[in-house]
Formats: structure tokens, C-alpha cells, sequence
């Protein structure tokens, strides 16, 4: 058998049940997956994530390159036994880098150049490097090494990206050395439909486990998320799981999740956690509002996550409002069993049958 493989269990119109198959377990898509920088996901330990319902979670290449270095993780065993994380992982491949540090870095066709925002050093990342860094680090998925536009930026800069992100694909398939690890490709092309089909045609060429939609939340109206994946998602093959980076809000999930898309992670659970902020079947509660100080009943009566099960909104108001780092964790646990809740109702949804009149409902008001 195949190390990786994927499977539709039923469809909706263009979402789609599926079932992908890795070396550390099968992952029911569509999934939200909790991104752990650093090898953890903040404030959340591994016991405590499973039973948020994640399934798999993600690690930052460029930082675990530069914190502790991938040498290290190697020798600890890879990254599940260094975490201690028996499920799935995906790697992403530094590309988010080369935009998010913009003001550190410079891009030629041989790769990036950035200066550490540690220390200042400078770190030349390549194709071949980002692909070395995650055979070591030992993912069961790897992102290939891509350029993310940022928004706006003009269509020759964003073609001019496209067409380096295809040439350094080639270049990760070439470096790529391990069979039990996934390479996924990545569709780039900004808010241009034309390029963003060119993208995907590119690099659906090559025969991968997997794809994903890159470029997204990167400063661009919400609303052009939607064209965005509407317009790829035709163009990607129909038994590969489809992966949108970076995207983790009710609205934009539940719409790639119409267009077809299985996958997606974004830091806004725990994000949103360490501010005092909590997700609440689709709505955003500050715990810092004074209401919230004598309130004895549970965030959510019907979550079954431990901080719901076990503590009431008067005693987490307190914890934030105290500093606490217990607070930071109680948060962070609910708001992830929300966002997997939210994408496991979907998911359930396409195979009852009843997913185009629960989709209405689910966006109305979000």
C-alpha cells in the first residue's frame, strides 16, 4: 500500500467527505489543523490537543531551522517523538518567509537571502535547502519551497512569482529524498485568475500526494479568497487532497469547503486565546468585557471541551484578567475543539446529505 493516498467518501456539490491516508494515521477531511510553530501548539499540550479533535498539526520550517535546528530534531528522533506528537504533521517550507519578513530579505531565481530576526545573520534559503531542513525534521507532509506575492503587487510581479515558484518546484521534486513524505505543491498567482490557472496547470503537471492553494490571507479583501479558490479548485485534481494556507475564519473555511478544499490552518485559535478572545458557535467573545466577571455558566453548554466541561466564564475572565498562564490554555483548548467542531459539522454535513442547507445558516452573519 501506498504510504499516502486519498479517498472522497461523498461529495455535495463540490465539497467533499474524504479520508487522507499518512504513515502516522488517516486524517477525515475537511479539517481544520492547529499550527505549532515551534514544535508545540501554544500554551496546548499533545494530550490536551487530541482531545480538542485535532488531527493533524503544522511546524514552521524556517523557524524550527533557526530554533533548534534541524540537526537537533533529527538526532531527538524526528519531530513526533521530539513533541511528542503521534499524529500527522505538515511542514510548511519557509516561502510564507520570504513575504512575512519582506523588510529582512532579498529574492533571486537561486533562492532567499534573509537576515535572522534573532541575530541578525544572514540565512540563504533555497529549494534544496527548505527540502533538506524538512527530510530532517521528518513531517509526514512537506510544503514545496514557493514565492508568496504580496497584495497588492502588480501582474508582472506576480507572474514573475509564479514562474519561480514552478521552477523551484522542479528543484524541491529533484532534493526531495524521502518515500515516507509527502511533497505538496503550491498554487500561486495573487488575485489574477488567468495566472492563478496558469499556477495550477504548472504544478498539477507534476504527479504529487497533494496540493495547495498559497498566497491567500495575505492582505487581500476576504472576498477575493472565495474567487480565489473557485477559480483553482477546478483545476486540481479530483482524488489529491486540496490545502488552503493560512485561512482559518468561519466564513472563508466554509466556502473553500463548498468550492471543494480539505485542508486548512491558520494561528487564529490560539492567537485570539492569548488576547482574552474565545469562539463561540461562530461568534467572538471578549472575556474582558465586565459582563463576563460574575457569569457561572460554562463558555458553551453544549462543547464538550474540557475548559466548557469543567470551568465557567467567571473563573476564565478572572484568569485573563489576572494574567495567568492556565488562562492562556483553557482558552486556547476551546477555541481549537470550536474550529474542529465547526469543520467535522461540515464534513458531517456532506455525508448526511443535508450540507447545501446547513452552508446558509452556517454564513449567515459571519
Amino acid at each position: 500500500m501506498q504510504p499516502f493516498s486519498f479517498r472522497v467518501i461523498k461529495t455535495a456539490g463540490h465539497a467533499r467527505a474524504g479520508i487522507f491516508y499518512t504513515p502516522h494515521g488517516p486524517v477525515l477531511t475537511p479539517t481544520f489543523m492547529p499550527v505549532g510553530t515551534l514544535g508545540t501548539v501554544k500554551g496546548v499540550a499533545p494530550d490536551q490537543l487530541a482531545h480538542t479533535g485535532a488531527q493533524m498539526i503544522l511546524g514552521n520550517t524556517y523557524h524550527l531551522h533557526l530554533q533548534p535546528g534541524e540537526e537537533i530534531v533529527q538526532h531527538c528522533g524526528g519531530l513526533h517523538r521530539f513533541m511528542n506528537w503521534s499524529g500527522p504533521i505538515l511542514t510548511d517550507s519557509g516561502g510564507f518567509q520570504v513575504f512575512s519578513l519582506s523588510s529582512l530579505r532579498q529574492i533571486t531565481d537561486e533562492g532567499v537571502t534573509f537576515q535572522s530576526p534573532r541575530n541578525g545573520d544572514l540565512i540563504h534559503f533555497t529549494p534544496e535547502k527548505s527540502i533538506q531542513i524538512q527530510n530532517a525534521l521528518g513531517a509526514d507532509v512537506i510544503m514545496a519551497f514557493d514565492e508568496c506575492p504580496p497584495y497588492p503587487a502588480s501582474y508582472d510581479e506576480v507572474k514573475n512569482a509564479v514562474n519561480r515558484t514552478t521552477q523551484w518546484l522542479k528543484r524541491c521534486i529533484n532534493a526531495h529524498a524521502r518515500s515516507d513524505q509527502a511533497l505538496f505543491g503550491i498554487v500561486q498567482g495573487g488575485v489574477y485568475p488567468e495566472l492563478r490557472r496558469l499556477s495550477a496547470q504548472q504544478i498539477t503537471e507534476y504527479d504529487l500526494p497533494g496540493y495547495a492553494i498559497g498566497g491567500v490571507s495575505v492582505g487581500e479583501p476576504s472576498e477575493l479568497i472565495h474567487d480565489i479558490v473557485k477559480t483553482v479548485a477546478p483545476y486540481l485534481p479530483q482524488d489529491k487532497p486540496r490545502y488552503l494556507m493560512g485561512v482559518g475564519t468561519y466564513r472563508e473555511m466554509a466556502l473553500a469547503i463548498s468550492a471543494g478544499v480539505d485542508l486548512f490552518d491558520c494561528v487564529i485559535p490560539t492567537r485570539l486565546a492569548r488576547h482574552g478572545a474565545v469562539l463561540v458557535r461562530g461568534e467572538r467573545w471578549n472575556l474582558k468585557n465586565r459582563a463576563f466577571q460574575r457569569d457561572e455558566r460554562p463558555l458553551d453548554s453544549t462543547c464538550p471541551c474540557y475548559t466548557c466541561q469543567h470551568f465557567s466564564r467567571a473563573y476564565l475572565s478572572h484568569l485573563f484578567r489576572s494574567r495567568e498562564l492556565l488562562g492562556y490554555t483553557l482558552l486556547s483548548i476551546h477555541n481549537l475543539t470550536e474550529l474542529m467542531g465547526f469543520t467535522l459539522g461540515l464534513r458531517q454535513g456532506i455525508i448526511n446529505g443535508n450540507f447545501a442547507e446547513k452552508l446558509p445558516e452556517v454564513l449567515k452573519g459571519r
